[in-house]
């Protein structure tokens, strides 16, 4: 088995902020201004795109939920809210600039979405228990 560390979450990370900031963010630069640009033509190029990312999602999404389940997503996501709290109530953070406030959002999200991808493994190395999900490829 390939070893498994920061590394690896930093990667996943960095796939989960393209996926998330493809998808949308406040600069409009994203697959949602692509289409609301030219809504309600629909290119070839829109729907690969399209579906590109809904694929993504897809595996992110499912990888989150089994790895995490709800209970530990909804943990999460508070353990990340407490940090937007926290920046609040330091100064550090205006919850009034709305495009800021989303910005954070979506790296709470892409974070989300990292730490799914990678719990698996962080369990495994923390606890030592395997899911059944996990095959040895030698």
């Amino acid at each position: 088995m390939k070893s498994f560390g920061f590394g690896s979450v930093f990667v996943r990370f960095v796939f989960a902020l393209v996926l998330v900031f493809a998808t949308y963010n406040p600069s409009t630069y994203s697959y949602y201004h692509w289409v609301e640009g030219v809504f309600p033509k629909f290119t070839p190029a829109l729907a690969i795109c399209g579906l590109f990312i809904l694929i993504a999602w897809g595996i992110y999404l499912r990888a989150t939920f089994r790895s995490l389940g709800v209970l530990g997503l909804v943990l999460a996501a508070a353990f990340f809210a407490s940090f937007v709290w926290l920046f609040y109530d330091l100064g550090w953070l205006q919850t009034d600039n709305v495009s800021v406030m989303t910005w954070v959002v979506l790296v709470i999200v892409s974070l989300l979405l990292a730490i799914g991808m990678s719990w698996s493994h962080i369990r495994r190395r923390l606890t030592g228990q395997v899911d059944i999900d996990d095959v040895d490829e030698d």
